[in-house]
């Protein structure tokens, strides 16, 4: 009785909610949705790549340039979206002289 949905249901759902939103709120809806997935995506998949780099790196030697030093990351919430971009200040170990 009530485990099916069937296509009635669905179009009476889909009625309703264009009454409470109305028509011209609901692609912006979408739109910031969509939006916030991407962006939980791209720190999802960066933590996910910073817990695999957790591999302490070699000890600068004496006298050495650091011609090494990583650059800025910089995490960007949509693919071609540079409006939201923003540099990431990675930890600094204050500890290695």
């Amino acid at each position: 009785m009530f485990g099916r949905i069937g296509a009635p249901e669905i179009i009476l759902i889909l009625v309703v909610i264009i009454l409470l939103f109305g028509a011209k709120k609901l692609p912006d809806m979408a739109r910031s949705l969509g939006k916030s997935a991407r962006i939980l995506k791209s720190e999802a998949k960066a933590m996910k790549s910073d817990g695999q780099q957790t591999a302490p790196a070699a000890p600068p030697q004496p006298g050495a340039p650091e011609d090494n030093a990583p650059a800025p990351r910089t995490i960007k919430a949509a693919p071609g979206d540079v409006s939201s971009s923003r540099p990431v200040a990675e930890p600094t170990d204050s500890t290695q002289r």
